[in-house]
């Protein structure tokens, strides 16, 4: 075993394998750039160290300078955790001719499994099925467009340096290829600098099916099951889960050695995945190679949580020269366990990543070993920033059934509670408990065919919420009257009490919220016969408390709720039983500026504008692409919201825009 490793990495991955090295007594270097210096897995690490700037090409993209902190950490190892260098060739090379041992496969293997194309090839001669389409190196728009009409309309276009569903267009039909082919191909360049696509059919109704494989330099290779990521949001995974919910055991033990088998088709070393895509939606019949991932997957604890098996310490053992700890025949798999994503994210505005600050952050129990397990690599306080993944945490669920880990599961997505930024909880609330999923009706399109389900309308707001806020700003102003008091001359003045007195008048208090599209006038009076609270026309009688936990126990009318209330800045965000609202506080006064949703023009996240599609004076119809903004890796169009004019451009290609920025001006 190693020493001393450098993780060139951040976040939850670099915390997770922090979290391995430190039950084996193996010292961790941190890196970070300017943007994380303060952040979770530099405190975590017993050192670190800067590596430049805020953006990844600045930091964790640059392999001198990891290559460097290596060397001047004494680190023996380098572990790429996911994304970032994990499966770039150059960067495995850099470390083998430093002397630091790269915690990964060689070099030759990630470049030959790094092109989707040439992974394709490898995988036809060693007489692995791959989806039929063109994986060939031409690359001219007019001839990848008569292979598509060659393969059969819907096909799907994919970077060949890609993964996590980044330079990935689907097209239904002729029409639509070059637009699409253009988004693919400027996504893939932005973020793999290799603009090579490659065209596939489109398996109507597929699973997402991939076996997790081990190999040692020693010639031994195994399979650690299966797992099912067919719940999908713009080709990227929401929720995952091991063993693939009923896949037939032919299907099942085929994929498993055809994994194998590409393992030992390329000399494969250390850990790895072989995505497949099962063709019929179910549970068996034809299954199709789909690319190889050459690195550790963001899935694995699922994989970790039925094997009862450590993957990193695999991982740190192979790279240290050591032999498998098991053979295929001591490999067992025991109940079942779901994986939930935690994204900073607004599944309303088609997943659109959110940024900001986490001003509160509550997360269930958690335990390694589970049965309910969070991985993490943010605190309160952190702010999720435009440079990087938006995640927050995992949480995974094991049970000895699917049922009972779902049920789990469902019970700690309750649990969390964000306030600052949106987030997908409530999303993946639903949908854990969605019809299709609970009856494990798998494929890629789930979210879509699920969307009346999973896209309620906004529910009415409940007396609760409205209850735990006026409470909540109560118990604040008196705090604040406290404090006022003891610091004055006259500690009993009538003007520092919070009981809502009134010279010659009624003793109350009220309250005016704006929740999404509503507003709502809350009343708190103090009566002799106790304090009661006016909402929409009623008034309940009101009691409260705080709990030692922090959250309020309000009786209305008797009726008792339990509440979290957090303030950030004029928002007051309520937690009852799994559900979360904001409600603004205005004055009483006070006009509300509700937003109602439709048509804006202004930058819904800082990101920088990467295509006009437009110019001055252009008519353009409602729906039209106006521009394309780039943030946190994906791309985002803005659509014209009616017919107009363009009258103003006020950003350019390549430039830098702040969230809430004015892009263009339409009349």
């Amino acid at each position: 075993m190693f020493r001393r490793i450098l993780i060139a990495n951040r976040g939850e991955i670099a915390c997770r394998v922090i979290r391995t090295a430190r039950r084996f007594a193996v010292e961790t270097v941190a890196v970070y750039s300017d943007a994380d210096a303060a952040a979770l897995h530099v405190a975590a690490a017993d050192r670190a160290m800067r590596i430049g700037g805020a953006a990844p090409g600045e930091s964790y993209l640059d392999i001198a300078a990891i290559i460097s902190a290596a060397k001047a950490s004494g680190a023996e190892a380098i572990h790429p955790g996911y994304g970032f260098l994990s499966e770039n060739a150059a960067f495995a090379e850099a470390c083998a001719k430093s002397g630091l041992v790269f915690i990964g496969p060689p070099a030759s293997v990630i470049r030959a499994m790094g092109s989707k194309s040439a992974a394709k090839g490898l995988m036809e001669k060693a007489g692995i099925p791959v989806v039929p389409g063109y994986h060939g190196a031409k690359q001219e728009r007019k001839f990848l467009a008569k292979e598509a009409e060659r393969i059969g309309y819907p096909v799907l276009i994919k970077a060949v340096a890609g993964g996590g569903g980044k330079g990935m267009r689907r097209v239904d039909k002729a029409a639509d290829f070059a637009e699409a082919l253009d988004g693919a191909k400027r996504e893939a360049a932005g973020a793999f600098k290799d603009d090579a696509v490659l065209i596939e059919k489109y398996v109507e109704r597929p699973r997402h099916i991939e076996t997790q494989i081990f190999a040692d330099t020693k010639g031994n290779a195994v399979h650690l099951f299966e797992r099912d990521c067919s719940v999908q949001r713009r080709h990227q995974k929401v929720l995952e889960e091991a063993p693939a919910p009923g896949l037939d055991a032919k299907t099942r033990k085929a994929m498993g050695e055809a994994a194998v088998a590409a393992a030992k088709a390329i000399g494969y070393a250390g850990a790895g995945t072989v995505e497949f895509i099962v063709g019929d939606g179910r549970g068996g019949g034809t299954f199709f190679f789909m690319e190889m991932n050459t690195r550790l997957q963001v899935e694995h604890p699922v994989t970790e949580l039925i094997t009862g098996l450590d993957l990193v310490e695999w991982q740190l053992r192979v790279a240290a020269g050591e032999k498998l700890p098991l053979r295929q025949e001591q490999l067992r798999a025991t109940g079942h366990a779901i994986e939930a994503r935690l994204y900073a994210e607004d599944p309303a505005k088609d997943f659109l990543p959110a940024t900001g600050r986490l001003a509160h952050l509550r997360l269930p129990a958690g335990d390694p070993r589970g049965p309910v397990r969070v991985d993490t690599g943010v605190r309160q306080g952190d702010t999720v920033s435009i440079h990087y993944d938006p995640m927050i945490a995992k949480l995974i669920a094991w049970g000895a059934d699917r049922r009972a880990a779902l049920a789990r599961l469902a019970s700690a997505l309750d649990k969390v509670e964000i306030a600052g930024l949106r987030t997908n909880v409530d999303f993946l609330a639903r949908t854990v408990r969605s019809r299709a999923f609970a009856a494990a009706d798998l494929d890629t399109g789930l979210i879509e065919r699920s969307r009346a389900e999973l896209f309620p309308p906004p529910a009415p707001l409940s007396d609760g919420f409205l209850a735990a806020a006026a409470y909540a700003e109560l118990l604040a102003e008196e705090d604040a009257a406290r404090a006022r008091a003891a610091a004055s001359d006259d500690p009993h003045s009538p003007w520092d009490r919070v009981d809502g007195w009134r010279l010659n008048q009624d003793s109350h208090h009220a309250f005016a919220f704006a929740g999404g599209d509503e507003r709502h006038v809350v009343t708190v009076h103090f009566r002799g016969a106790g304090t009661r609270i006016g909402i929409a026309g009623r008034e309940l009688a009101l009691e409260g408390e705080r709990l030692a936990d922090g959250r309020l126990l309000l009786r209305c009318d008797g009726r008792a709720t339990k509440a979290r209330a957090v303030r950030d800045g004029r928002d007051w965000h309520v937690f009852i039983e799994g559900a979360h609202r904001r409600l603004t506080l205005h004055d009483e006064l006070e006009g509300l500026d509700i937003d109602a949703g439709g048509g804006s023009l202004a930058a819904p996240m800082p990101g920088k504008v990467i295509a006009l599609m437009v110019k001055p004076g252009d008519k353009v119809s409602k729906g039209a692409p106006l521009l394309i903004l780039e943030a946190m890796k994906m791309e985002h169009t803005i659509f014209a919201p009616g017919d107009g004019v363009v009258k103003e451009i006020h950003y350019a290609e390549g430039e830098q825009v702040p969230e809430g920025a004015e892009l263009l001006r339409l009349e």
